[in-house]
């Protein structure tokens, strides 16, 4: 991921959005690991220069909007509500720790039914 910049960032945001069209069919943990990608990418475009993040910003809003219709609330943050605390999460600035896919597999579904 690194490696490929917030270039790369973006495309593996873009890759995650694509699952989730499909119907995510890994596992909690993976979730949680595409949403950490998020807020990378997030972090990564707080510190970018400013011609490469316009290029970025308008790749990953385009990809929001598609990932937003494709969500609904979780009611909670997905890593619970300490994470939260701690790393200062919101549901408004860090909305992709707050939903959930529609349309996911039985395992995604089950793990977060549980939470």
């Amino acid at each position: 991921m690194i490696r490929g910049g917030l270039r790369g960032l973006a495309e593996s945001w873009e890759e995650v959005v694509r699952a989730v069209e499909e119907g995510y069919s890994l596992g909690l943990d993976d979730y949680l690991n595409d949403m950490d990608g998020r807020q990378l990418l997030e972090e990564a475009l707080a510190v970018a220069p400013a011609q490469e993040k316009k290029v970025a910003v308008a790749r990953v809003r385009k990809a929001d909007a598609a990932l937003r219709a494709l969500m609904r609330p979780a009611g909670r943050c997905l890593w619970g509500d300490e994470a939260a605390r701690q790393e200062g999460w919101t549901e408004k600035k860090n909305w992709w720790y707050y939903c959930r896919p529609i349309e996911a597999g039985d395992e995604l579904l089950a793990e977060l039914d549980e939470g």
